[in-house]
């Protein structure tokens, strides 16, 4: 049933999505008028060749961000609006009691697999096309259906039960479900924090302590002089999927440590670690990483009063077109469409991927070692 707030909802999906594409657009017509020219500040380090590679890989990324940016519009009209989600609930309910936690589990867990079984053509161009073509691939087949799968399963044990004690909170916790649901996924979000240098990571990858005594002392006198402590530093074996060099610190704590991408080593000096490690602190220093994890945990404090609000209202269910499912399915469902729409930082990626996408947590953060224009 067509409501009001159906048509905001077209609304806020539309300019969303218009955004996005001309941000995308703007950023592709950019790099192109520049492509022939080295910006000046590096004209006497990188070759023009090497500059008009990264452009290129730059628009070739972007084109295909684009094409993600529209799938994930039209996914989402397709489980709201063109009734996808009515009909999954409908199929489960021939197996579960439609108004059961079971039931719950398994609508969400299906919409989970679908978006990711939708998602995996681009996930398979970004790598073996995009990626390979410009020389950065080392992925093989056989290593990203191993990784697929360990996601997978992580996913399931880590997602599952989280998804049953969520569904649990709200049917029995009456009208403050959402504030215990809320408490709930910072916890889990922390123990993920604090699980994943040691428990996740290696499932994934392999690390080894730095063994470079120089570099190891250059790293260690920095961190000393910003007050940083870490439980150790690491050298992981990036060059088994990528030829990208990146570092990352991760974990918080007595668990933090420091990761040194094995293509990284390859490439920089001893120096040029230590000051791309330097920009990093920075990020500590400045408090930024329980900044942003203060911003989500509001953020999803507040996503969640709006459903607790909502959950019982008849409109709201209207205007997305789900009349099948039952309520706190649909607000759980609701809850996942709202993170995986085009307006959202999260993609619908970010559960089904756990294991890896664990990595990129508010400690961890990225370098290139390439220009990025």
């Amino acid at each position: 049933m067509i409501n009001a707030f159906t048509w905001v909802f077209l609304l806020a999906l539309g300019l969303a999505t218009a955004t996005r594409l001309w941000l995308a657009l703007r950023q592709i017509r950019h790099v192109r008028a520049h492509r022939d020219a080295v910006p000046r500040t590096f004209a006497e380090a990188i070759p023009l060749g090497a500059h008009q590679k990264a452009a290129d890989y730059t628009v070739a990324k972007a084109r295909l961000g684009m094409i993600d940016v529209l799938l994930g519009a039209a996914v989402l009209l397709a489980l709201t609006l063109g009734g996808l989600i009515d009909w999954i609930s409908a199929q489960w309910g021939r197996v579960f009691e439609a108004q059961g936690l079971w039931h719950g589990a398994a609508l969400f867990a299906a919409v989970v697999v679908l978006i990711a079984a939708l998602e995996l053509p681009l996930s398979l161009y970004r790598t073996f096309v995009i990626e390979a073509q410009f020389g950065f691939n080392r992925m093989t087949p056989k290593l990203f259906v191993v990784d697929l799968a360990k996601q997978a399963v992580l996913a399931a044990a880590l997602g599952l039960p989280l998804l049953i004690l969520v569904l649990w909170l709200m049917a029995k916790m009456g009208d403050l479900w959402w504030l215990y649901v809320w408490i709930a996924w910072m916890a889990f979000n922390l123990l993920v924090l604090l699980i994943f240098p040691t428990f996740i990571a290696p499932l994934f990858n392999r690390f080894t302590k730095l063994e470079d005594a120089g570099l190891a002392g250059r790293i260690e006198a920095l961190l000393h002089r910003c007050g940083f402590r870490a439980s150790g530093l690491y050298v992981m074996d990036g060059s088994k999927r990528s030829s990208h060099g990146n570092a990352y610190f991760t974990g918080f704590g007595a668990a933090k440590r420091i990761v040194l991408f094995d293509t990284l080593l390859s490439r920089l000096a001893p120096p040029e670690v230590e000051a791309v490690l330097a920009h990093e602190l920075g990020h500590y220093r400045r408090h930024h990483v329980w900044k942003r994890m203060a911003l989500l945990f509001a953020l999803s404090l507040a996503l969640l009063w709006g459903l607790g609000r909502l959950v019982g209202e008849a409109w709201f269910y209207d205007g997305w077109a789900w009349r099948a499912a039952a309520p706190r399915s649909r607000c759980c469902c609701s809850c996942w469409c709202c993170r995986c729409s085009p307006s959202s930082c999260s993609r619908s990626r970010a559960f089904i991927r756990a294991g890896t996408s664990s990595r990129p947590t508010p400690m961890r953060r990225t370098t290139r070692t390439r220009p990025s224009w």
